[in-house]
């Protein structure tokens, strides 16, 4: 799934591929999918976005965002977002796909499920998406240790676990299980340990590596579990994934092991990350 690093990568890579072309033609759910997800009906989307031109792009949350014009293409969840040159051969089935006036295309596949949302600038009122445009991103100076203290506010301390601290309730939007799992064995916290367990030393420890690795990941084009625009895996190569599963752990020799916490899996290294 994408998260910050990979919505930020494919962001920068849209404005890279698309900018200030023109949307010749629109061609929406031709692959009809029971969970891939709209703005109202896939046959407007090409009244809303034929003919505009690309403006702009940017990324909230773990969405990447396309600008036409007045109009907002934001791509969620699980979508599947890959630029094809005029010449390349796309897809059989695609949930959405973008035909600019040279013949080049961007095009939507969506496996399990995932979201396309067109909308006029200023419309959009999900939830998820205000949230994430509202707070703000690791990678900001925003961010800072008075706001991730901030975080801890309201008696969080005293109920929460790591990974339920740092990926749900979109208190982080972007920030999902997936980039969690370095996020914590870089500081050596287990998922399940109760952040009313850390010491003032390992929260501050936790604020550092949370700026930091999203900031690296976001520099090295995502994870190497997930791709980019142009289908290629990203340059970071995360530790504690499903790849390196059943490996010894590269700081202390144990197997990499994972469970199923919180409704996924978690990787840890019970070396490192003792609960």
């Amino acid at each position: 799934m994408l998260e910050i690093p990979e919505a930020q990568t494919i962001a920068r890579q849209l404005k890279e591929a698309v900018y200030g072309k023109i949307i010749f033609k629109v061609t929406a759910a031709e692959s009809p999918h029971g969970f891939a997800w709209y703005t109202g009906e896939p046959a407007d989307y090409c009244e809303m976005l034929e003919g505009k031109k690309i403006t702009g792009t940017a990324a909230y949350g773990g969405r990447p965002e396309m600008w036409a014009e007045d109009m907002r293409l934001s791509f969620a969840d699980g979508v599947n977002v890959r630029y094809f040159d005029a010449d390349a051969k796309l897809p059989v089935k695609h949930q959405l796909l973008l035909t600019f006036e040279g013949g080049d295309s961007i095009c939507c596949t969506v496996q399990m499920y995932g979201g396309m949302f067109a909308f006029r600038d200023g419309t959009n009122d999900d939830f998820y998406y205000i949230v994430a445009k509202e707070k703000p991103t690791p990678l900001s100076e925003e961010f800072n240790e008075l706001y991730f203290d901030s975080l801890l506010a309201d008696n969080v301390k005293g109920k929460l676990t790591a990974k339920a601290f740092l990926a749900t309730e979109q208190r982080i939007p972007g920030l999902g299980n997936g980039v969690l799992q370095d996020i914590l064995w870089n500081a050596k916290i287990h998922p399940k340990r109760k952040v009313s367990e850390l010491s003032d030393k390992e929260i501050q420890t936790l604020f550092v590596t949370v700026k930091a690795l999203i900031l690296e990941m976001t520099e090295k084009g995502g994870r190497n579990t997930e791709k980019d625009l142009f289908g290629n895996t990203g340059g970071y190569m995360a530790i504690m994934s499903r790849i390196n599963e059943g490996m010894p752990c590269p700081a202390c020799g144990d197997i990499i092991k994972s469970m199923a916490y919180m409704g996924g899996k978690v990787y840890v290294c019970e070396g490192c990350q003792i609960i």
